[in-house]
């Protein structure tokens, strides 16, 4: 069967409601899935997050027999500037997001690198200062609830959206609990090289997601959204580099791709789990 520290993201099939997407995934295998919980991405989370929509998407993913990684979710642009309205409602996401967290069993909580913009709002380096201070913050209240905090540090839609601008968080984040969350697709969009990120972040990477990309060309912009083998990320030379430097975390499939129909989508996770698991 698949190897048994591949999982999938539940944004795989974002298009099912929460236990059809879980009663899918187990269908075809999978023991482990990142929870998606990422407003406009995933809705298997409500993004208003009060006690009780933790309570009964806890039931759900508890009943299906599923270990979850991860949660991966969003608590709002952490380069913005909050007024202290805006800031209680934030941490009480959080909270909200680090409780399901816990009772769902993850291993830990995903956020963002900063707002969907590449512009800081005010200067690079004030909003990475923003960004990391967040994470810092968030990472110790996730410490309070049992679970670890990591980022996706290198998003192409996002502020840290190159290797360059992930360099320049994680050198905020140094000597922090903050986690790394490598995610092919994105590093192949913005013209990065997944060798390169390993060799920089190898002992902070805890988590892989996996997903094809195509990089940003003089006519056309990146594009992230490729099944695995459409695009020209090189899955073998970046987990073989995880594999020289000692990587024991795990990997997710989140195939939130475009080219493929609804119906095909069961089949190609199938396939792509079959292949990543000959190269793990």
């Amino acid at each position: 069967m698949f190897h048994q520290r591949l999982g999938c993201s539940s944004i795989s099939f974002r298009h099912q409601d929460l236990a059809t997407a879980l009663h899918t995934m187990r269908g075809l295998g999978f023991e482990e899935i990142d929870l998606g919980a990422l407003p406009g991405v995933c809705d298997h989370v409500p993004y208003v997050l009060d006690a009780e929509a933790v309570e009964a998407v806890a039931a759900v993913v508890t009943s299906s027999g599923l270990r979850v990684r991860s949660v991966n979710g969003d608590i709002g642009d952490l380069n913005a500037t909050l007024d202290a309205g805006a800031q209680v409602a934030r941490e009480r996401h959080l909270e909200m997001l680090l409780t399901l967290a816990a009772k769902t069993g993850a291993k830990a909580l995903v956020l963002p690198c900063g707002a969907i913009d590449h512009e800081p709002v005010s200067t690079l380096e004030c909003d990475m200062d923003a960004v990391a201070a967040q994470l810092i913050h968030a990472s110790v209240r996730a410490a309070e609830f049992g679970v670890e905090l990591w980022t996706e540090s290198l998003h192409f839609y996002r502020l840290c959206w190159n290797t360059e601008r992930a360099q320049l968080l994680a050198d905020h984040l140094a000597g922090s609990d903050v986690g790394i969350v490598m995610d092919f697709s994105h590093i192949v969009a913005s013209g990065g090289d997944p060798v390169d990120f390993v060799d920089r972040f190898a002992d902070r990477i805890k988590h892989v997601h996996l997903r094809d990309a195509m990089p940003a060309t003089e006519t056309e912009p990146g594009n992230i959204n490729l099944s695995i083998g459409n695009g020209k990320a090189n899955f073998a030379a970046g987990l073989a580099a995880l594999r020289d430097v000692g990587y024991t975390g795990h990997f997710s499939l989140e195939l939130e791709t475009r080219d493929v129909t609804h119906d095909e989508r069961p089949a190609a996770a199938a396939k792509a789990a079959s292949y990543i698991t000959d190269l793990i």
